[in-house]
């Protein structure tokens, strides 16, 4: 992997080497202090396909997946969707020896919590994500959700936070409730409807977008979707690393 940008005088940057984990999770490290940021990391080909036959796996790369890991091992929560949990076989985060002493120097729990986004609950409370966590998964909604699907999460050992005053959480609020937790170097995965709610929200800080040399065709979706913005949000470019003709880039908001 090499780095195109920003390059400093430092002559070995734009060399192509591997990297290692510390020092990927130190080129994503969160901003200092204690406010929420909201980071996002998607992957997307060329011609804009999120997906391939409903995962993201087959556009991504081994590197990829190392930054991804990176990046849920220096998060307090990663936050997604149910439809996404649904798809992808979501299953709990696990504690990594690579980022312990970076965690524990952070005062972070041993992995992050999965925070799940959801309107109705329709989860599979039996599978490992409720059974086997080791940090409690979230399920994040709202105040007007099925009340049997509530103390079914929370009889499943689920914390429920209220994030909404209708069924379903509001964007805003739940980087809100979450950060009231204690949870504030949030990562979102998705999907895209998610993604898209946050975008339009306004509650996006950062963008870590994966650029897979493919195409696709298709009618695979965006890494954003559902109501679209009055005006589009610039993000100006934080970094740019490149391998194997992927680029990973990282906008954060102007």
């Amino acid at each position: 992997m090499r780095r195109l940008f920003p390059v400093t005088d430092q002559t070995d940057e734009t060399a192509v080497r591997e990297w290692g984990l510390g020092e990927l999770a130190d080129a994503y490290a969160y901003p200092a202090g204690n406010a929420p940021w909201l980071r996002a990391n998607m992957v997307s080909t060329l011609d804009g396909a999120a997906q391939h036959e409903g995962r993201s796996q087959p556009i991504s790369s081994a590197t990829d997946m190392r930054i991804f890991g990176t990046l849920r091992g220096i998060a307090d929560a990663v936050v997604v969707g149910a439809e996404t949990v649904r798809q992808e076989g979501y299953r709990p985060a696990r504690a990594r020896e690579a980022f312990a002493e970076r965690r524990a120097a952070a005062g972070q729990a041993v992995a992050p919590a999965i925070a799940i986004v959801t309107a109705s609950l329709d989860l599979d409370f039996t599978l490992p994500l409720f059974a086997e966590p080791l940090v409690p998964t979230l399920v994040v909604t709202g105040a007007a959700a099925p009340a049997e699907r509530i103390a079914a999460a929370r009889k499943a050992g689920a914390v429920v936070v209220t994030a909404g005053e209708g069924a379903g959480a509001e964007p805003r609020r739940v980087v809100r409730a979450l950060a009231e937790r204690g949870l504030t170097r949030l990562l979102t995965e998705g999907g895209p409807r998610l993604l898209g709610q946050f975008v339009a929200a306004g509650a996006l800080d950062e963008l870590c977008l994966t650029v897979s040399p493919m195409v696709a065709a298709g009618d695979a979706q965006r890494i954003a979707g559902g109501p679209s913005m009055a005006v589009p949000e610039r993000f100006e470019l934080a970094s740019l690393l490149e391998e194997a003709g992927f680029l990973f880039t990282r906008y954060r908001r102007t």
